[in-house]
């Protein structure tokens, strides 16, 4: 399994399929290995509000919000 896979809790292909998707979309770079993002705020709406979500958490977590 490989490790983007490991750390997502899901095969392999899921993540070479949803990796492929955003890079014919123009918002990352992935070659083996390595994932550059290419449009930060496109790539955020393109997330369901799921990535919102775990923003806001981890702020709170970090003492950056109240």
């Amino acid at each position: 399994m490989c490790a983007n896979a490991q750390m997502l809790g899901t095969r392999g292909s899921s993540v070479t399929v949803a990796a492929g998707m955003l890079q014919k979309a123009g918002l990352i770079a992935n070659a083996r290995g390595s994932v550059e993002i290419i449009d930060r705020r496109e790539l955020e709406e393109a997330a369901c509000e799921c990535y919102g979500i775990m923003q806001r958490q981890t702020e709170k977590w970090r003492g950056d919000s109240e």
